[in-house]
Parts: C-alpha cells; structure tokens; sequence
C-alpha cells in the first residue's frame, strides 16, 4: 500500500500544478499534476501535505482543506491512496527549487479554464469536477488504470453522483 498527498495551491483563478518531464520512467511523465509526495514513516497526511509542499516549492501553506480520497490503481501495481487537498494562502514565494521545478518536473500557475487543454490523467479530469463543485462533503474516487487507458472509475462517497451524472 502506498500512501501519498496531492495539493491543489490556488491563485486568483489558477492552480500551481508541476508538469513531470525530469525523472525518466515516470508513471506521471508529461502529465500536469499537483504538488506532492509519499508518506515518511509516522507522518499524518496533514504532515506529509505541508512537508512536500514545502519541499517541492519553498511555500508554507497556511490555509488548506482536505477534498478527498483518490484511490489509485495502476496495471498490477499497489493501490496508492492519494489524500487530495486544495490550499487558498500561503506564506513565501517560490524559491530557487520552486522557480526551476523541482527534481520532478517544472511548477506553473495555470487558469483552471485552460485545464482542459492539458496533458492528464483521464481520472484526473473526472477530480477536477468535483474540485470545482466546492462541496463541504469529501469525494471518494477510485481510478483503474491498464497503462494509460482508464478502464473503470467510480465516486464511493454518493455525495457527488448528481455532477457526475452527466458524464
């Protein structure tokens, strides 16, 4: 079992999200994602969350909400239980790190209506709409994957079955 943190920063009306190009073999290589990493021994997610975040682009989140459990299946692999978060103030600037990425790939502030046009995970598009509904109740999703090919997905928690409905 692999347990792993996911944030969302928001600006104005954009995320800061990291485009992975440096690591070769790369589940995530060329997919934008948000900003995180792996549990340490003992940490809580809140810990591992602020930690990464810290890490990967020399912020201090001071204002964060957690959204949500992605349940992570990949080919034959260990499901990975992704704690998903989204984080609306922080403390510093992108330092050194921050500004030429880190050793995973490059950060970006990106409208979230241009989203979309990037380079995803197909479940990732499905999180991004329960992201944008701004409910209290977290989500609950669960990705399948065989290579890229995102072959089953469901939303466990019942609390966003109206939005995605019309998928």
């Amino acid at each position: 079992m692999i347990q792993t943190t996911l944030c969302y920063i928001e600006r104005e009306s954009s995320y800061l999200m990291l485009h992975r190009v440096k690591k070769k073999n790369d589940v995530n290589h060329d997919k934008w994602i948000g900003v995180g990493g792996k549990f340490e021994k003992n940490e809580a997610p809140e810990e591992c969350l602020l930690r990464e975040v810290k890490e990967e682009t020399g912020l201090r989140l001071t204002g964060y909400r957690y959204r949500g459990m992605l349940t992570f299946i990949y080919n034959d692999k260990d499901p990975e239980y992704i704690f998903t978060y989204t984080a609306d103030s922080f403390e510093g600037d992108l330092d050194e790190a921050g500004l030429k990425g880190c050793d995973e790939g490059e950060l970006c502030w990106v409208e979230k209506k241009r989203i979309p046009e990037l380079s995803l995970w197909k479940g990732d598009r499905i999180m991004f709409r329960l992201l944008a509904a701004e409910r209290e109740a977290p989500f609950s999703l669960k990705l399948c994957y065989n290579g890229d090919e995102l072959v089953e997905w469901k939303e466990l928690s019942g609390a966003y079955r109206d939005i995605l409905e019309t998928m």
